[in-house]
């Protein structure tokens, strides 16, 4: 699909899914090299450059935040026509997540073979989904990946990475989310740390729980604070 990358508005597709037979005019299997090569490209360039100083971490969105996208055509405060998809075509909901699951896993093995040292899996609408529909439709998608990731890495006898899942505003998942085999799950700024750490047991990581606005804040006992928490 076309994305193009708009000032001041973000990604937009101009030419958006809208019934379950513009699934045809998808391409599948997707040849990630030849697609996305140049960002395998970037990532080996800045492995370089970087060093060793500091690792470098590469990233995709997760199937049902890009499947947003590409039906409502760019970013929305509902994704209610993406929703909607959920619930009237719920077949066809997860052929799409499963097309987009099996390019989402060769673009991340594409970029430990380019150099990325952790992954992180963004699922970053998930905060649009109830429980009953984030555990039918986007959990099962967020578990495969790590999987089959990790298994591939292994069949071309590449290093296994670290990986990370964010799924922003699914408080209610994160047992489930800690139990799919991530290294290390991230917390969106409204959970609470200690509660995190006592829901997900002692073996799973925990990152992140900053509120992004702190990043704007001029006081400086605030950020002290901020860090004598991470201390801790």
């Amino acid at each position: 699909m076309v994305v193009e990358m708009r000032p001041g508005v973000g990604p937009v597709l101009p030419e958006p899914l809208e019934t379950p037979t513009d699934l045809q005019r998808l391409q599948h299997p997707v040849d990630v090299n030849a697609t996305l090569g140049y960002v395998f490209k970037a990532i080996t360039l800045t492995r370089h450059r970087l060093e060793g100083k500091v690792p470098l971490i590469g990233f995709s969105g997760a199937p049902w935040t890009l499947m947003g996208y590409m039906i409502e055509g760019g970013g929305t405060k509902t994704m209610s026509k993406a929703k909607a998809w959920l619930y009237q075509y719920p077949e066809a909901s997860k052929e799409l997540l499963q097309l987009l699951t099996d390019v989402t896993v060769d673009y991340l093995v594409g970029q430990v073979q380019a150099g990325a040292q952790l992954l992180q899996l963004f699922e970053s609408n998930a905060d649009f989904l109830g429980p009953a529909l984030f555990y039918q439709f986007a959990l099962p998608a967020i578990a495969e990946i790590n999987q089959r990731v990790k298994d591939k890495c292994k069949q071309l006898k590449l290093e296994i990475v670290p990986m990370t899942i964010f799924a922003k505003g699914a408080h209610y998942a994160l047992e489930e989310l800690s139990k799919c085999g991530y290294d290390v799950v991230s917390l969106d700024w409204t959970l609470d740390p200690e509660q995190s750490r006592q829901r997900v047991g002692p073996n799973i990581t925990l990152q992140g729980n900053l509120d992004p606005c702190a990043l704007y804040a001029p006081n400086v006992s605030n950020q002290h604070d901020f860090f004598l928490f991470l201390e801790r």
